[in-house]
């Protein structure tokens, strides 16, 4: 039986990979240069199993008379801009509604901090439909995705079981935390995600809205 499910945030309820792409892109071509996506495409979701740094790549590639700092500001406006402009992803209000009806408990497991996830929940107006938010900030140093923590966190904290719970992510390395924590896990990778090899998902959807709740409570 299921009594929770737990979402990530970014990418998956909120689109905030494909607005910082695209800046990195923007960038990256006024250098000439391409963006190294499958670099890229190992850190989203977390930062276990690379230590790629888009602006220091650029400046290797492109010359030391580059300042990181302003090419970092300049690349995190860029994006934030971008990002509050995007809406709530397809089909997750709709699942929420439902697994409250349903008097399902429900998480956030983010490798984000909580003060970005937490602003852009309240932004949202989805805060208050979350029994838990477990943020980057709930877990040891290093120890976001791909490992399980965030997510053994929100089983504790939800007073759940391992198979008692869904999760829903869009990247690799939150496909891999979550089996590593011996969760179901349903991929629905965003338009930048899709670009990546995501292996081991119990279910792969084109988004939230194909999932149906029912066939998973009895």
């Amino acid at each position: 039986m299921i009594h929770a499910l737990i979402f990530d945030f970014d990418g998956l309820i909120l689109d905030t990979e494909t607005p910082e792409v695209q800046a990195w892109r923007k960038i990256y071509s006024e250098y000439g240069l391409p963006f190294p996506q499958d670099e890229w495409g190992k850190i989203v979701g977390g930062y276990g199993i690379s230590n790629f740094d888009a602006a220091e790549h650029l400046r290797d590639q492109a010359g030391d008379a580059i300042q990181l700092d302003d090419l970092r500001a300049r690349q995190r406006s860029e994006s934030d801009a971008q990002t509050l402009r995007q809406p709530i992803l397809p089909g997750v209000v709709d699942l929420i509604r439902d697994a409250k009806h349903r008097a399902i408990r429900l998480a956030v497991a983010s490798s984000s901090p909580h003060s970005w996830v937490d602003t852009h929940l309240s932004r949202l107006g989805l805060a208050r439909h979350f029994d838990r938010v477990i943020c980057a900030d709930d877990v040891a140093p290093g120890r976001t995705k791909p490992n399980p923590d965030l997510f053994i966190r929100a089983l504790h904290e939800l007073r759940v079981a391992a198979d008692e719970a869904i999760v829903f992510e869009d990247s690799p390395n939150g496909v891999k935390a979550a089996k590593s924590a011996g969760i179901f896990v349903v991929a629905v990778p965003n338009p930048t995600t899709s670009l990546l090899k995501i292996d081991g998902a119990d279910l792969i959807l084109k988004s939230l809205t194909d999932f149906d709740l029912r066939k998973f409570l009895y």
